[in-house]
């Protein structure tokens, strides 16, 4: 099993009380350490506001912050989970994704995906279509990424995006170009894009979901004539581990105590839904059961996402040495 963790830049309210003017550091710091260590990737989501609602404390941008790891690190690969299509023009998307390659020498990762989050659409005035034309958008998205880093130029004449002979050089370092991730699990579309152009998928993590979205992949690889043995299927998971199951509820006491002051008890306590009796959360013994029978059904490359990591690392620590070798 391979496994990244989220670099904290914000968008999950897991820099505040930080300086700005030190918030770089430590995230340079965190990627550093991975890089030495025994991850094979990291990543940031692409977002420019806050949740579980938008707020006025920091969101880095994802692209400025895969360009600036890629120049402090040397060996860890470096994605976003995932990039949203709409959010940036995707000649121009296939050009900055090259160029971050370039400065990596070859070791970026393009996660991407239709986008959800409605308010950030809104305020940067990108409207809000509907999810059928965000797909869209994304199948044509790919295609001209595809274009443009094994020929280096870009063509379409889509419903969405127009471009003509857009040059994109140099090509990304990477034979065949980026990596995609197709990130996502909506069935019918979303899944099928997945299918015809995918290295990765990201869906559903847990055991039930991530059994149920692989049977629809294999289906639509079978549509389309994809291998679908051939397409690493990836999942995020939020950790809180402890020592006992003590030590984990002390850890997502303290993430409900960080976010209560910036959005509410309410919405402070319905974040931690997200953790509470999934696979990434209890002690070394009870993640490694999860895992290994995660693993049983092809779950084979976790994205880790650990709350406190801009505060206190030693959660990371304790899944480093009581997890990892378990698991790699």
């Amino acid at each position: 099993m391979r496994f990244g963790f989220f670099v904290p830049q914000g968008w999950r309210l897991d820099l505040v009380g930080i300086d700005p003017a030190e918030q770089w550091r430590v995230m340079r710091d965190l990627a550093q350490r991975a890089d030495a260590g025994p991850w094979e990737s990291i990543w940031v989501y692409d977002h420019f506001h806050t949740v579980p609602l938008p707020t006025e404390e920091a969101t880095h941008e994802a692209w400025s912050l895969v360009s600036a790891f890629a120049a402090v690190t040397e060996n860890v690969r470096i994605g976003q989970m995932c990039t949203a299509m709409s959010y940036r023009n995707p000649a121009y998307l296939a050009k900055v994704a090259a160029t971050a390659d370039i400065i990596s020498g070859g070791r970026i990762e393009m996660g991407i995906g239709g986008g959800w989050y409605e308010h950030e659409w809104r305020a940067y005035g990108y409207g809000f279509p509907p999810a059928a034309e965000r797909l869209r958008r994304l199948d044509e998205g790919v295609q001209i990424f595809r274009q443009a880093w094994t020929t280096g130029t870009a063509t379409l004449h889509g419903r969405h995006y127009q471009v003509d002979g857009a040059v994109v050089r140099p090509l990304p370092l990477q034979d065949g170009g980026i990596p995609l991730w197709i990130a996502g699990g909506g069935e019918k579309v979303t899944l099928k894009i997945a299918a015809k152009y995918a290295q990765y998928t990201n869906f559903d993590g847990t055991p039930e979901g991530f059994a149920h979205k692989s049977e629809i992949l294999r289906g639509h690889c079978a549509d389309v004539g994809t291998d679908f043995d051939a397409i690493v299927r990836s999942a995020n998971y939020n950790v809180a581990i402890g020592r006992t199951e003590a030590e984990v509820q002390e850890r997502l006491d303290a993430l409900r105590a960080r976010l209560e002051p910036y959005v509410g008890p309410e919405k402070a306590d319905s974040a931690l839904d997200a953790f509470r009796g999934l696979p990434a959360v209890g002690t070394p013994e009870q993640i490694v059961e999860n895992f290994t029978a995660l693993k049983k059904q092809g779950m084979t490359y976790a994205i880790l996402y650990f709350p406190e990591a801009a505060y206190d690392t030693s959660g990371i620590e304790l899944f480093e040495r009581e997890v990892l070798p378990e698991l790699r």
